[in-house]
C-alpha cells in the first residue's frame, strides 16, 4: 500500500463563510496534455474530426496570441500562481524542478480562500509528496496521478491508462475504465455534488499525451485514412476528449450551470506528436512540444461564460499568457486576495469583454531541461506580432504578422528592435533568476505526511536523466542522482530502499546498498530474493542532499529508484 496522508483542521485552509446574496460563477477548468495549436478540426486541420471543441470554438471568446511554457510542469507552475514557472522553482519536468515552491500562493488557494469548492482530477505534476501535493496546496477534492503521466515512475506501478489506481484525497484507489473517461466522470460526479455552491474544478488530463494508449474504436477511423500505428492513437485521443468534453457541457446543462459556469479549454504546450508525416499539420507554425518557436508556446485559447457575456466566437488579440488567468479569473469571480504576492500576470477581463483596448507588453518564454537555468538557452521574447528567437550566440527577429512560419530573419535588417528585444530579455533574466541556486526540498518526517515517498523522477543531476521511464528502471539504466531533503523533525529515522515500488514485491537483484544524508554514511547488505533493504539513521533537523547506491554482485551500480522515509522517534 502506497503512503498516505493524514489530514486535520490544522493542515487544511480555513473557508471563509460570509458572503453577499450574488450567486458568484463557478469555474471549470479543463486542460489537456500535449494538445498543440494544430491538433483540432477547428483550427485548420483537416484530418481531426473534433466536433465538440468545433461547438466551444463557435460560441467561446477566442485568445489568438495566447501563450504558455514550451513543456508541462513549467505551465502548470504559471498557471497556478500568476507568476512567471521560473520564478516558481519550476523550468524542467522532472529531476526536481517540476516541484513547485513550497511557499507559492496557488488559484486554488485563492479560491478556495472565497468560499469555492477545489477539485483537481487527472495531472497536478507540481509535486507528489507534502508540503506539495495538491491537497495542500488549496484543493480540498483530489483524484490524480503520479508524475507527469499515468505509467510514469512516480504513478502507481503498471498504471496503463485502463482501469488503473490513483490517488484520491491521499488514498490509493483503483479506478475501473478508460483514464480519460475516468477524469471526465470524476469532474462530473464533483460538478454534481457542487452545484448548489460556487466550485472551482481543475480537469488536467493527461490526454493526449505519450504512451498513446486509447481504445481501438477511436483510433480505427484515422488507421483508416491511412495514417501511422503512433498517429492513429493520438488522434484517437483527441476524440476521447473531445466526446468526453461534449458529455460534460451536456451535464452542466442538465444540471442548470451551464449559464453561470466559466469553461475554459486550453493544452499546456505545442504539439506532443513529434513525428512529421503525411498527416502533420501545426496550424503553420513553426516547432512542436519543446520549441521556443511559436508552435511550441503559442496555444489555443476558448472561455465560455454566457451570464458574463463572454460567448459570440469572438477573437481577441491581446498578448497574453498562462499567468494572466489568476488575475483575470480573479476579477470576474471578485475574489478578495490578501496575499503579498509579485504577480506576472495580469487582468485582461476587460479586453475578453471587448471594453478595451490591447495593453501593450514584453513577454518572454524559456525551455530549460536541465537542473540549473542557463542564460541565453532556448527562449523567445515577445512584442505584439514580433519574435526575438535566441540560443546562445544565435539571434533571430520574425514578425509574425507578415510571417506567421518564423521564415524570413530579420535580425539584420532591424537592428535597433532586436537591440530593444535583447535588452529586454536581459531585464527578464534578472527578474527571475533571484532563486536558480535554492531547492523545493523533499520533506522527512513531517506529521502530515507519516512514511515520505521519494523517486528519481526528483534526483538531481548535471547529467540528462530519463528516470521518468519504467522500462530503464527495469533494465536498471537509471543512473543515479541526489535528493535535496529537509528534516523537519531531529529523532530515528527508517529508510527502506528498492528498486521497485512497494507496490511491486520483486526481488532487487543487488547484494548491498549504501546511502549518504550529508556527510553521514550508511551501508546494508541484500539477502537473496529480498524487494527491500532498510537502514536506520538518527538526523537532525536540517537540510541535506540525499543520496543512494545499489551494487549487483557484478559489480554494477545505480540509485535507488525508490525510497520510503518514516519517523520513528
Amino acid at each position: 500500500m502506497r503512503p498516505y496522508f493524514v489530514f486535520g483542521a490544522a493542515a487544511l485552509l480555513a473557508v471563509a463563510t460570509a458572503y453577499g446574496a450574488e450567486k458568484r460563477p463557478n469555474v471549470l477548468f479543463v486542460l489537456t496534455d500535449d494538445q498543440g495549436i494544430g491538433d483540432m478540426h477547428c483550427l485548420g486541420n483537416p484530418y481531426l474530426k473534433t466536433p465538440n471543441m468545433d461547438r466551444l470554438y463557435s460560441e467561446a471568446v477566442r485568445l489568438t496570441n495566447f501563450h504558455v511554457d514550451p513543456t508541462s510542469a513549467p505551465t502548470r507552475s504559471a498557471l497556478m500562481t500568476g507568476r512567471y514557472s521560473s520564478r516558481t522553482g519550476v523550468w524542467h519536468t522532472l529531476q526536481g524542478r517540476s516541484i513547485m515552491n513550497a511557499e507559492e500562493v496557488t488559484m486554488a488557494q485563492i479560491f478556495r480562500e472565497n468560499g469555492y469548492r477545489t477539485g483537481i482530477i487527472g495531472k497536478w505534476h507540481l509535486g507528489d509528496a507534502y508540503p506539495y501535493h495538491p491537497l495542500f496546496r488549496g484543493f480540498e477534492e483530489c483524484v490524480v496521478h503520479g508524475g507527469a503521466a499515468v505509467g510514469q515512475n512516480p504513478d502507481y506501478w503498471r498504471n496503463d491508462y485502463f482501469s488503473d489506481t490513483y490517488n484520491h484525497n491521499g488514498v490509493m484507489q483503483h479506478y475501473e475504465g478508460y483514464c480519460t473517461d475516468v477524469w471526465f466522470g470524476e469532474a462530473e460526479r464533483f460538478i454534481s455534488e457542487h452545484k448548489a455552491e460556487p466550485f472551482f474544478c481543475y480537469l488536467a488530463i493527461n490526454a493526449p499525451h505519450f504512451w498513446y494508449f486509447v481504445p481501438d474504436s477511436y483510433t480505427t477511423p484515422y488507421r483508416e485514412m491511412g495514417m501511422s500505428d503512433q498517429r492513429a492513437r493520438f488522434s484517437g485521443m483527441i476524440a476521447n476528449i473531445d466526446e468526453n468534453l461534449g458529455r460534460l457541457r451536456d451535464k452542466l446543462s442538465q444540471l442548470g450551470i451551464a449559464d453561470n459556469t466559466i469553461l475554459i479549454f486550453m493544452s499546456d504546450n505545442g504539439s506532443g506528436f513529434l513525428e512529421h508525416d503525411d498527416f502533420y499539420y501545426n496550424g503553420g507554425r513553426r516547432g512542436i512540444k519543446e520549441s521556443v518557436y511559436e508552435g511550441g508556446h503559442r496555444m489555443f485559447f476558448f472561455v465560455y461564460y454566457k451570464d458574463g457575456k463572454l460567448t459570440g466566437g469572438r477573437d481577441v488579440a491581446q498578448l497574453s499568457a498562462h499567468f494572466d488567468l489568476l488575475p483575470t479569473l480573479s476579477a470576474i469571480c471578485g475574489l478578495k486576495n490578501d496575499h503579498k504576492v509579485d504577480l506576472d500576470g495580469i487582468d485582461i477581463s476587460a479586453q475578453l469583454q471587448g471594453k478595451a483596448p490591447a495593453i501593450p507588453r514584453t513577454l518572454v518564454v524559456h525551455h530549460q531541461r536541465v537542473d540549473m537555468p542557463v542564460k541565453y538557452k532556448n527562449y523567445c521574447v515577445m512584442e505584439g506580432e514580433w519574435r526575438l528567437v535566441g540560443n546562445g550566440d544565435q539571434r533571430e527577429l520574425y514578425n509574425l504578422a507578415t510571417d506567421p512560419g518564423q521564415e524570413n530573419d530579420l535580425a539584420k535588417s532591424e537592428p535597433a528592435r532586436l537591440k530593444a528585444m535583447q535588452a529586454a530579455y536581459e531585464k527578464w533574466w534578472v527578474h527571475i533568476s533571484d532563486r536558480f541556486d535554492s531547492y523545493s526540498e523533499i520533506y522527512i518526517g513531517a506529521p502530515e505526511e507519516p512514511v515520505s515517498w521519494l523517486t528519481c523522477h526528483d534526483w538531481h543531476s548535471d547529467k540528462q536523466l530519463s528516470t521518468w521511464d519504467p522500462h530503464v528502471i527495469r533494465a536498471k539504466e537509471q543512473g543515479n542522482g541526489y535528493w535535496t531533503v529537509k528534516v523537519v523533525r531531529s529523532g530515528t529515522y527508517t529508510f527502506t530502499l528498492r528498486t521497485y515500488p512497494i507496490e511491486e514485491d520483486t526481488q532487487m537483484g543487488v547484494d548491498r546498498v549504501k546511502m549518504t544524508i550529508g556527510d553521514q554514511s550508511w551501508e546494508g547488505t541484500c539477502f537473496p530474493g529480498a524487494s527491500q533493504v532498510t537502514l536506520t539513521a538518527d538526523l537532525k533537523a536540517g537540510s541535506y542532499r540525499m543520496q543512494t547506491w545499489m551494487y549487483e554482485p557484478d559489480g554494477k551500480e545505480y540509485g535507488a529508484p525508490y525510497a520510503y522515509v518514516e519517523f520513528i522517534k
